[in-house]
């Protein structure tokens, strides 16, 4: 069976993916990982306790995987967890799986359990001895309450953990509320994997986009067939809806995949979302395609205000957009109430065009 090392050099040979020192420097990690859950006994801890007191020695240190945006850190997992042979492994987006917890925490708590974790805990462990975790961040305070228990609770159950992030584990929640009561997780981080950073100076993503077009007018057929073609190179692969919670609320992307996320105008724009819906998603996604954006005017003012909010805010963290309309951004909003204040939104359209802007 090829190694890792030599799946990467294949595909590189092959053209399929462009050889990066930085991500074969990740290989071994993965490889080391890999060998020790296709070689050891299917034996786990119970997550509820059990004879263990200690880690198993059968169960490897997990790993992870931090650096800049586009720089590979999801094709690497991909890579990794396709390349596994054990049926027991689970890839899944960090914020998917947060929600997945606080769905079944609410369930549990409905048959009166004195700990809602714990029942919600076992189902997800069950059978499960690898854990890929797509962009782990941490912006939200019951998150970052709850993750140490969860996770301390997946080691324990002898569960490998891979993740991914843009962020240094002394950087997760950074200035959040509270964060004193957060440090113990991130020493268990520390404890419990491998912290490996990709430093590489390509960003693949931005590379992917360079010289092509980003914003299409008209909206239309023509417009969502380029957009498909581009959105199948970004993702490589099935998307899925991402569900964000903010304040008790989901929000809903309806397609993405390796933090690349498409919706239409109405879907984010027609819903009754604020900023911190907007900042949220600013946060969780680092490029959005937003299709068919029509002319605004005071008949569809309160859409008009949330796309300005949603662009402010992709704007200000510098998220790649693509994007359909039905006017190119100066004829966009030219009558009605707000119509001047929107001359700032669509010279950001403008400058968010530019094929160097994002990688300042």
């Amino acid at each position: 069976m090829a190694s890792l090392i030599e799946i990467y050099e294949t595909l590189a040979q092959k053209g399929e993916i462009t050889r990066d020192p930085a991500q074969e420097a990740c290989l071994p990690a993965l490889e080391d990982i890999r060998a020790h859950l296709e070689a050891a006994p299917t034996r786990k801890r119970g997550i509820l306790g059990g004879l263990f007191h200690a880690k198993p020695e059968d169960v490897p240190q997990g790993l992870y995987l931090w650096g800049g945006v586009g720089r590979g850190k999801s094709m690497l997992m991909d890579l990794f967890v396709d390349s596994l042979e054990i049926s027991a492994k689970r890839r899944v987006h960090f914020h998917a799986f947060m929600q997945e917890v606080h769905e079944g925490m609410a369930a549990a708590r409905k048959t009166g359990v004195d700990d809602p974790l714990a029942p919600v805990a076992a189902k997800i462990v069950s059978d499960v001895r690898l854990f890929a975790f797509d962009e782990m961040q941490i912006t939200d305070i019951t998150d970052a309450m709850l993750v140490g228990r969860l996770f301390e609770k997946l080691f324990d159950a002898g569960v490998v953990v891979v993740t991914t992030s843009n962020r240094h584990p002394d950087e997760l929640y950074k200035d959040g509320l509270n964060r004193q009561l957060f440090l113990p997780f991130i020493a268990l981080i520390k404890d419990q994997m491998v912290v490996h950073e990709l430093v590489s100076p390509n960003d693949y993503r931005q590379d992917r986009l360079a010289g092509e077009q980003v914003y299409f007018t008209p909206a239309g057929a023509e417009a969502r067939k380029a957009i498909d073609a581009i959105w199948r190179d970004l993702t490589g692969g099935d998307a899925e809806p991402l569900t964000l919670t903010v304040k008790g609320r989901d929000v809903v992307l309806p397609a993405y995949r390796n933090g690349a996320a498409r919706a239409g105008f109405h879907d984010l724009c027609g819903a009754m979302l604020g900023p911190g819906d907007y900042l949220t998603i600013a946060n969780a996604v680092k490029l959005l395609v937003l299709e068919d954006i029509p002319r605004l005017s005071r008949s569809n003012f309160n859409e008009a205000k949330r796309f300005v909010t949603l662009i402010d805010a992709l704007y200000e963290a510098k998220v790649r957009l693509i994007a359909s309309a039905a006017a190119q951004p100066e004829m966009l909003y030219v009558e009605g109430e707000g119509s001047f204040e929107f001359e700032r939104t669509a010279s950001r359209l403008r400058e968010m065009q530019d094929k160097d802007w994002g990688t300042q």
